[in-house]
C-alpha cells in the first residue's frame, strides 16, 4: 500500500457535498427526497450570460489566458466593486480563480506559514478549517452563541490572539447562519486587526443576497484605513446562479495578489477562458435577475422561519441574508425512534432523511453540533411540503 502524506490523512470530505450526493442518489432511485442541503441557488443561470459563453466559444476563445485572468474580467471586477461598494481598485490587485474556493485556498497558501494561527468564527463554512490546515496553519475557533445572534464578542477575539496569530477569516452574510455582522463589531474588529498587525480575508460570496436589500458591505465599508490588510473574495456562483461555472476572484494588496497568480500558474494555470467571458457579462450586464432571485429568497426565508418556529423544540434566528437557516434541534437529542437514539446533529439529519425524506446538513460540519442547516434554495412549494413532512416525522420521536 502506498504511503499517504500527513496532509492527505488529515483531510476530511466536505459534509455539505456528501449530504447533497446522498440525497441525489436516493432521488436517482426514484425516492421522493426534498433536498434542503444544497449550497447553490435553484435558479438557472440568466440567459444573457449563457449567450455570452456561446459567443465566446463560437469565436474560438478556448485557449490559454493569463494566470491572473483576462484583463476585461479583472476590470469588470474593479468596476463592480466601485458600483456596489464605492471601492477603487486596479486590475493588478485582482486575480480570477476557479471559484471563490480557490481564491481562499490561494490566499491561505500564500499568507500562512507552518504553525501560524488563523481565527475562524463558529459556526463557520465547512472548508475554512480544512483550508488553513492544508496550508500547514492552525485554525483557532472562536465560539459564538445564538443568544447573542452568532456575532462574536470582541473581547473573545482579542483573548484568542497570540504571538502566532496572523489573520482572521470573515463571512458576511454568513454560511450557515445568514448573519450580517453589525457595523459596531466590524469597526472594533478592524481596529483590533490594525493594532495587532493581522490580515483579514473577507468572504463576500453572499454579499448581494441580503434581505434588507441594502448595497453590499464588508469590513472596509466601516474601516477603510485597513485596506492594506484586507483581501476580498467573491465570485459569480451564488449571485448569478453560476455554481458550476467555477469563476471567483480575490482582491487585495498587489504584492500578495501577484504571488497568488504565481501559485495559480503552477497549479491550475487559470480559470476556464470562455467561462471568464461569461462572468464578465454577468458583472457588466443588467442586474435585474439578481434582484428577482434575492426577492424570492427573502420570501422563502420569511415563510420557513415562521413555519419552523411553530414546531415544538426547534429554535432559530431568522436569517438576514444567504439562503440558509441554522436551526437548533438539540432538544430532540437523547430521544428514541424505532430503537434508534437521536444523539447528535448527524443522527438527527439521518432521521429526517429516513423518516421525512428531507435532506439537511448536520450542524457539526459547521462546528455546532446542536444545530442543522436548512437551505431554502428550493421552491416555495417544496419548502411547504418539507415542513409538513418534518412535522409528521418529529411526532414519531418519543
Amino acid at each position: 500500500m502506498l504511503r499517504l502524506s500527513e496532509r492527505a490523512k488529515r483531510l476530511k470530505p466536505s459534509a455539505t457535498l456528501a449530504v447533497n450526493a446522498k440525497a441525489k442518489a436516493l432521488k436517482a432511485k426514484g425516492i421522493d427526497v426534498i433536498n434542503l442541503s444544497a449550497g447553490e441557488p435553484d435558479f438557472d443561470t440568466p440567459s444573457y450570460i449563457k449567450e455570452a459563453c456561446k459567443k465566446a466559444l463560437d469565436e474560438g476563445f478556448t485557449r490559454y489566458v493569463p494566470s491572473a485572468g483576462i484583463p476585461e474580467l479583472r476590470m469588470a471586477v474593479c468596476e463592480r466593486l466601485k458600483q456596489d461598494y464605492g471601492f477603487s481598485y486596479s486590475p493588478e490587485e485582482v486575480i480570477i480563480t476557479t471559484g471563490a474556493k480557490q481564491a481562499l485556498f490561494n490566499l491561505l497558501l500564500t499568507l500562512v506559514n507552518p504553525g501560524d494561527e488563523v481565527l475562524i468564527f463558529s459556526p463557520y463554512w465547512v472548508s475554512y478549517p480544512a483550508m488553513v490546515e492544508l496550508a500547514d496553519g492552525v485554525p483557532v475557533i472562536i465560539a459564538t452563541s445564538m443568544e447573542k445572534g452568532f456575532e462574536p464578542e470582541i473581547e473573545a477575539v482579542e483573548k484568542a490572539i497570540t504571538s502566532k496569530t496572523v489573520g482572521i477569516i470573515l463571512n458576511s452574510p454568513s454560511n450557515p447562519t445568514g448573519l450580517i455582522y453589525s457595523p459596531e463589531f466590524l469597526k472594533a474588529l478592524g481596529k483590533l486587526a490594525q493594532e495587532k498587525g493581522l490580515w483579514i480575508i473577507s468572504d463576500d460570496i453572499y454579499d448581494k443576497l441580503r434581505f434588507d436589500f441594502k448595497s453590499p458591505e464588508n469590513i472596509l465599508s466601516f474601516v477603510p484605513e485597513i485596506r492594506d490588510r484586507v483581501f476580498m473574495v467573491n465570485g459569480v456562483s451564488k449571485t448569478y446562479a453560476m455554481t458550476g461555472w467555477r469563476i471567483g476572484w480575490a482582491v487585495g494588496p498587489e504584492e500578495v495578489i501577484k504571488k497568488c497568480a504565481a501559485l495559480q500558474g503552477q497549479s491550475t494555470s487559470h480559470a476556464t477562458a470562455f467561462a471568464q467571458k461569461a462572468a464578465e457579462v454577468a458583472l457588466t450586464g443588467p442586474q435585474d435577475e439578481v434582484k428577482k432571485m434575492c426577492k424570492a429568497f427573502t420570501e422563502r426565508a420569511r415563510f420557513l422561519a415562521e413555519a419552523l418556529k411553530e414546531i415544538p423544540g426547534i429554535e432559530l434566528i431568522p436569517p438576514e441574508g444567504t439562503f440558509y437557516l441554522f436551526v437548533k434541534v438539540s432538544s430532540y437529542y437523547g430521544k428514541e425512534v424505532d430503537g434508534i437514539i437521536i444523539k447528535d446533529s448527524v443522527s438527527f439529519a439521518e432521521f429526517l432523511l429516513e423518516k421525512a425524506r428531507v435532506a439537511v446538513v448536520p450542524g457539526v460540519a459547521f462546528g455546532e453540533d446542536k444545530f442543522i442547516r436548512i437551505s431554502f434554495a428550493n421552491s416555495l412549494e417544496n419548502l411547504k411540503k418539507a415542513i409538513r413532512r418534518i412535522k409528521e416525522a418529529l411526532k414519531l420521536i418519543s
